[in-house]
This record gives C-alpha cells, sequence and structure tokens, in this order.
C-alpha cells in the first residue's frame, strides 16, 4: 500500500497557535518565508487542507511564481498542484477562493458528506467518499494509485496535522517559528491533545529567514503492528541502502538490516558479509551487536531489504529463527526472497506464523534490488 511522501507544513506563534481570534488572519510569516513556501508548493504534486481551513481561511493556494509555474509545464506537469481539502460534513462554500482558482480540484468526503459535496460544487470539483468515516490511509492511497500523488504538502488546519501525525503518516514536517505571541486559549493551535506517534522526532535541519527560524523534523518512531507508518519507510530505506556497502558475491543475496526501539532509537546495523566474515547474514550481524537481555529488544522493530531467511546450510540457525529467539516482534522488508538459492522460500510466512507483524513495502523492491541484479535473471 504505497503513499505519497507527505510533508505537513505550517507557522506557528511562540506559545504554539496558528491564529489568533480576529477577523482577519494573522500573518506569521516573513516575506521571504512566503516564497520559499511558494517554492515548496511547486515541488509537489498536491497541496491538502481541511475544509474547516478554507472557511476560516478563504486561501487560493497557489503556486504565485510564475518562473516556479513555467518550470512545472516544462517537466510536463500541470501549471498548479493538485488542490485537495477533506470533509466528513461535505459543508462545502462554493463561493470560497480555493474552487475559482488554479488547478483541478479534489474532495475527500464521506458516504453521508458525498451527495452534499457534489451538490454544493456542481462539478467543480471531483468528489470521492471515503465510506463511513474519514480513512486517511483510503485517501492517501487513493492520492498514490489513481491520482499518481508522490509529494503531498499538507498546510492545515491543525486538526489535519493532529490526525496525520497521530497516525504515524507524516514523513516531514515544516515548522515555522514566528517572534510573537498569541496568548489566547481561544485561537487555534497546531496539534490537539491524543496519543501520538511515540518517539522524538529527527531534527534535520534549522535555517533562519528573516525574523522567523524555519525547522525540519521527520519522525523516527516505527509502527507497532502490520499497517506501515511514516518511519518505517525511512529506516527501511537505510536498510536497502546498507545492502550496496555488502561486498559483492554470487553466491549470496547483499542485504541490509537495522535495528530501531519503539521510542525510534537505532539499536544496531548490519549487512551481509559484514567485517569480512563471507557468510554472516545482516539481520545476523545487526542483531549480533545487541546485549540478549537489552529490555528494548520486545518492542523493535528490524528493517531488512530482503525477507529473513528460513533455511541456510552456513549456520546452525537462520535469520528467522535468530529474530524469534531476540523476542522481537515486528518486521519490516522490502522484498521477498525469490528462489534463487533456496526454494520456496518463506520468512514473512515463518514470522507472522509466529505471532509477529511481519509488514512487506513492496515500494522499496526495487532499491533492494540494485545490489543483487547480477544475480536475477
Amino acid at each position: 500500500m504505497p503513499y505519497p511522501y507527505v510533508l505537513l507544513s505550517a507557522a506557528v506563534s511562540l506559545d504554539g497557535y496558528l491564529d489568533d481570534t480576529g477577523p482577519d488572519r494573522l500573518l506569521l510569516s516573513s516575506p521571504a518565508d512566503f516564497d520559499r513556501v511558494d517554492e515548496v508548493r511547486a515541488s509537489v504534486d498536491a497541496i491538502l487542507i481541511g475544509a474547516g481551513t478554507i472557511r476560516a481561511d478563504n486561501p487560493r493556494l497557489l503556486v504565485n511564481s510564475p518562473a516556479r509555474r513555467a518550470a512545472r509545464t516544462a517537466d510536463g506537469r500541470p501549471e498548479y498542484p493538485l488542490k485537495v481539502t477533506v470533509t466528513a460534513s461535505g459543508d462545502l462554500d462554493p463561493a470560497a477562493k480555493f474552487w475559482h482558482t488554479g488547478g483541478e480540484k479534489l474532495v475527500y468526503t464521506t458516504d453521508e458528506g458525498c451527495e452534499r459535496a457534489a451538490r454544493a460544487l456542481g462539478g467543480t470539483a471531483d468528489v470521492v467518499s471515503l465510506g463511513p468515516g474519514l480513512d486517511w490511509r483510503a485517501l492517501l492511497e487513493h492520492l498514490h494509485d489513481v491520482r499518481g500523488v508522490r509529494r503531498l504538502m499538507v498546510e492545515g488546519g491543525g486538526t489535519v496535522h493532529t490526525q496525520l501525525l497521530q497516525q504515524g503518516l507524516a514523513d516531514e514536517v515544516q515548522l515555522v517559528l514566528a517572534p510573537l505571541f498569541v496568548g489566547d486559549p481561544a485561537a487555534p493551535r497546531l496539534f490537539g491533545p491524543g496519543a501520538y506517534q511515540g518517539g522524538r522526532l529527527r531534527l534535520t535541519e534549522t535555517r533562519r529567514i528573516e525574523d522567523v527560524v524555519l525547522m525540519h523534523y521527520e519522525p523516527t518512531a516505527p509502527g507497532t503492528g502490520p499497517e506501515p507508518v511514516a518511519a518505517d519507510r525511512h529506516w527501511l530505506r537505510t536498510a536497502c541502502e546498507l545492502a550496496a556497502l555488502c561486498p559483492p558475491s554470487r553466491t549470496a543475496f547483499s542485504v541490509g538490516a537495522v535495528v530501531v526501539a519503539a521510542d525510534g532509537a537505532e539499536l544496531a546495523r548490519g549487512h551481509s558479509r559484514e567485517g569480512g566474515d563471507a557468510v554472516v547474514h545482516a539481520e545476523e550481524a545487526a542483531l549480533a551487536k545487541i546485549d540478549p537481555a537489552d529490555p528494548r529488544l520486545p518492542g523493535a522493530t528490524v528493517y531488512s531489504s530482503l525477507e529473513p531467511c528460513t533455511r541456510r546450510a552456513s549456520r546452525p540457525a537462520p535469520c528467522a529463527e535468530l529474530i524469534l529467539r531476540a523476542g522481537v516482534r515486528r518486521v519490516v522488508t522490502a522484498w521477498r526472497e525469490p528462489d534463487t538459492f533456496v526454494t520456496a522460500a518463506d520468512g514473512t510466512g515463518v514470522l507472522q506464523s509466529a505471532g509477529v507483524a511481519a509488514v512487506v513495502l513492496p515500494e522499496y523492491e526495487a532499491l533492494a534490488k540494485e545490489p543483487n541484479a547480477h544475480l536475477l535473471p
């Protein structure tokens, strides 16, 4: 179930507010930062906001730079990104600027809100029902598979940002901190209460832009079950990149692995044939670096570019068994093992039958195969 890369973008006051309660929108960004946002908009395939933001701010949500729009069309893309909104009720104002500027528009709603939204807009936008409730995973899957969206920018509001982070579906947060206070408890905040996907976020960039500060964050905490989260993609990509470090072999796959604790802390990493050991496997190499008594292991996730082996001649225990012995209850892989060296390998099935949440993200299969191209037909 591949999803677009989801980038959350917002500006807040020093005390964490998106706006005040006045009749006019509070401008938190600087002119130079507005231009940066325009650049980000020009780079994505779609921009999403909640229907509440349309009602509160009446945004046009455009790429304002003619040069950036020209660059998009020169690349064979639409002049403007797809504009997307989400509404459970279907309560939409057809006079809002959102519907009358830019390119294509798309509304996601519920079975109950679908007819109301379609009637209000009269063909101005495509209307898609997600079922009885707003299902963010179904929405992202539809955007990816049906609309071809690979990069999605989310500009609000607070409820939308909160839900995507709480469900572990945000790949990146771009947060601008403005040097002012709102101080009104009735004003809208960026993030609401509730249980968030655990772990600290990784700070990847800090930049001063005139009088505001831009911060880039990435989630690090793995998922807890069979549903993938955004951080899973980061760690699985890391495992696939580790596979490229393997000494080449004509008789074994090149595989990378990372073990990550529930809070997003990396416990260990490894790759096939690491340290001059011609037969060591990636998961084996990574797990050997962790104290078997480490209390974080049962809540950890093993990321491997190839599903763990279930049979091998070079060691007494295959990697699937080593994972079970370590007490790890979740494994994420990119590629099911082909019959090149072992017939009917099924590491995923073996792990699942033992109660492990074994997740396959096939969108990374091509990356996992790259260092193994010489072994494949």
